[in-house]
């Protein structure tokens, strides 16, 4: 009997809200243009202010992300208004320079130097990948979790 008591507490205490903005590391985490210059995350977020964002999280190794391009390439026909911003996992640079063209990815791309574990990963709690998100306009998270480009709540938001 205890032990049921104890899980009920643990899982009914595990309760977390789902962020709405971004934390401070996240924010100061630092990714690399297709220039090769370092930019702290919220420099990146700050060019698309006024816009509404799509995260995409990938890698050219991760064959569900490669499997879902086609997805993403029809939410960018439909709504051409909204930023895509890809965000890359890849282990080598030149891997994910070169898997963008390989797969004519268009929009926006850096690349998260700091991996799966660095403080934007942490932030996301990075578990699988792709791994979407939408951010509004004004730079607050309406959607912080997908992993399909054709999540219904992605489309739901950007209506």
């Amino acid at each position: 009997m205890n032990i049921i008591l104890i899980v009920l507490v643990m899982l009914l205490g595990c309760h977390t809200e789902t962020p709405t903005i971004f934390s401070e590391a996240a924010m100061n985490d630092t990714f690399i243009s297709l220039e090769g210059e370092s930019v702290q995350f919220k420099d990146v977020i700050k060019q698309y202010e006024g816009r509404q964002i799509v995260i995409d999280v990938w890698a050219t190794w991760c064959r569900d992300c490669i499997e879902g391009m086609p997805k993403v390439k029809k939410l960018q026909k439909k709504f051409p208004d909204v930023t895509f911003l890809f965000l890359s996992l890849d282990r080598k640079q030149e891997l994910w320079k070169k898997g963008i063209d390989r797969f004519k990815i268009e929009g926006e791309h850096y690349y998260m130097q700091s991996d799966w574990d660095g403080p934007f990963g942490d932030f996301l709690d990075l578990d699988w990948i792709p791994r979407y998100m939408v951010v509004d306009a004004e730079g607050n998270i309406k959607l912080f979790k997908a992993i399909e480009a054709d999540d219904k709540n992605i489309i739901e938001v950007l209506k």
